[in-house]
């Protein structure tokens, strides 16, 4: 049952805004940037050395685990000086008593240098960097303001990356305009980058009017809104992930590393997923904004989802608060009828709620405006996995997989 929930049995986890909103691109997919909005009796969206070392303490103090996982988010992280971050590997040092504490940070890369990537490799930082593919699928959407492209400078970034030694995966957002070229896509990471871990994320956002500046669709929004051009549609989504399974299983499992993939695997054989979205339950992960404002997720930061502010409220008070945990158990409880009889329920448990405003096909609403898409791939990758958790369970490699594909011709 929902009730029975325990708050405590992840550890307490918020991705952290230093300059909240603001970024040199303008990538016209991005979620994030019309937030400033939401700030705008502010022209400076930076996060103070004052509440740095607040959020710091409190956030390692929160936590019921030895380790803790810091996760620097934005806008465009390195917007602000490196002497923030050195500051704040000081505080982590001077607040840590005795827990383990890993960093990573989310980056367009385009601001990389010498200097950063020396300073991520001393620091065992996971260097997210955010590209789309290949340079005409990347620039199609990432540009900076004057609407030049990035995809150059983001590879001189990767460059210095690899040149200091640091780790580093792939976030690639799939829209409209590159999920028509999916075997191109994952080549690209997998043979030219020679990226073994990425995360496909597919773009799926609704634009109305709201009185509050902000253009993107809120869940509890009830006025009509329509499909920002660029998102994913089911079919495509479907096919693309479908296409880019087929290659991976045959040739890639246990060397290439895609999260969804991984993440499939782990719900298949009845463990967490390694991605929020496809977990039974959430409200575990929490975001701040620069100023100490604590929302429920991320993809929420609406006023409607605001649980407070750090110099009001605890960390614990809010991301355990009667509001989070509801928020948390919506996930599951707010399913429709057509998604708690479908098979593949264990699978997908009805991806991120964002994206549940289309209706079944009783005319019930809250179904995920990707479910066509999930269900294609859950059907299409169930031989695959079902063989990879018999590997498993059997404590033998999934990666096994392939050499049953090769003889049994599949």
């Amino acid at each position: 049952m929902s009730s029975t929930i325990n708050p405590f049995a992840k550890p307490l986890y918020i991705m952290t805004k230093p300059v909240g909103a603001v970024c040199n691109l303008a990538c016209k997919y991005c979620y994030y940037l019309e937030k400033s909005n939401l700030y705008q009796d502010n022209s400076k969206h930076i996060m103070s050395d004052e509440l740095l070392e607040k959020f710091t303490k409190e956030y390692i103090e929160s936590q019921t685990m030895q380790n803790v996982m810091f996760t620097w988010h934005g806008g465009e992280t390195l917007m602000r000086p490196l002497s923030f971050y050195k500051k704040a590997m000081e505080l982590q040092k001077k607040y840590a008593r005795g827990h383990i504490i890993d960093n990573c940070i989310q980056t367009n890369g385009t601001l990389l240098t010498d200097e950063w990537c020396e300073f991520f490799k001393e620091n065992n930082f996971l260097v997210g960097i955010s590209i789309d593919g290949p340079q005409e699928f990347h620039d199609e959407y990432r540009k900076n303001k004057a609407g030049q492209p990035s995809y150059l400078k983001v590879m001189k970034g990767l460059r210095l990356l690899n040149k200091h030694g640091v780790e580093w995966n792939a976030m690639a957002v799939v829209n409209d305009f590159n999920a028509d070229y999916p075997l191109e896509f994952y080549k690209y990471f997998r043979d030219e980058l020679e990226c073994k871990y990425i995360q496909f994320t597919p773009i799926v956002e609704r634009i109305s009017h709201r009185a509050d500046g902000l253009h993107l669709t809120s869940l509890v929004q009830k006025e009509e809104s329509e499909l920002a051009p660029f998102t994913v549609s089911p079919e495509q989504w479907g096919n693309f992930i479908c296409a880019i399974f087929d290659e991976w299983v045959r040739n890639d499992v246990g060397q290439t590393y895609v999260q969804i993939f991984d993440s499939t695997l782990a719900n298949w054989v009845g463990q967490q997923p390694g991605v929020c979205s496809m977990a039974k339950y959430c409200g575990h992960a929490g975001v701040m904004e620069y100023n100490g404002d604590v929302y429920s997720c991320d993809h929420f930061v609406f006023p409607e989802y605001k649980l407070g502010n750090i110099y009001s409220k605890s960390l614990v008070e809010m991301m355990y608060s009667d509001e989070q945990k509801k928020f948390g158990r919506m996930k599951f409880d707010s399913l429709p009828r057509q998604c708690k009889q479908c098979d593949y329920l264990f699978a997908c448990n009805g991806d991120c709620p964002k994206n549940r405003f289309a209706v079944t096909d009783d005319g019930e609403p809250g179904l995920n405006y990707l479910c066509k898409g999930y269900h294609q791939f859950f059907e299409h990758v169930a031989p695959y996995m079902d063989f990879m958790k018999k590997e498993f369970l059997a404590e033998r490699a999934p990666a096994n997989v392939m050499q049953w594909i090769k003889e049994n011709n599949l």
